[in-house]
């Protein structure tokens, strides 16, 4: 029956066409989220270092866990961000004025899986560095000086 009653609305009420070239309405990329979740990445990582590991406590292993947690959601979220720029947002035109633009990302998108499976300062540091890059790289292609400001 529902089946009917569904069929009987598409038939009456068809949905419209529509096209896109996007997954979402140009204008809509910005490199801020991925510096945002990079930045958590690099906090959580200098909160576990500086955790003390013979403490053994249960408050020390449940604040370990959770800095954990989040460092590896904030490492994913940020891969994804790097990643739908990456390939929704640059093009083959992008490439003439950044030769290494394949490279930086791919690199970004390695230091992102690094970062969840590993507790290193050096490569959270160098996650945001690299972020700061593509940040640098995304707006000189809209022809924009836009600050690099972290919010630590």
């Amino acid at each position: 029956m529902f089946k009917k009653i569904a069929q009987k609305l598409k038939s009456n009420f068809p949905a419209p066409q529509v096209h896109a070239h996007c997954d979402g309405p140009c204008g809509v990329y910005d490199p801020s989220s991925a510096r945002i979740t990079a930045e958590a990445v690099l906090s959580m990582t200098k909160k576990i270092l500086d955790l003390d590991p013979k403490a053994g406590d249960h408050k020390t292993v449940n604040t370990l866990s959770r800095y954990i947690a989040i460092k590896e959601e904030q490492a994913q979220k940020t891969k994804e961000d790097l990643l739908i720029l990456w390939t929704d947002y640059f093009k083959p035109v992008h490439l003439e004025k950044y030769p290494d633009l394949h490279d930086t990302f791919w690199k970004a998108a390695k230091l992102c899986s690094a970062c969840k499976v590993e507790v290193s300062l050096e490569h959270a540091t160098e996650l945001m560095a690299t972020v700061e890059t593509i940040h640098n790289m995304f707006w000189a292609t809209k022809e924009r000086n836009v600050p690099w400001i972290k919010a630590s």
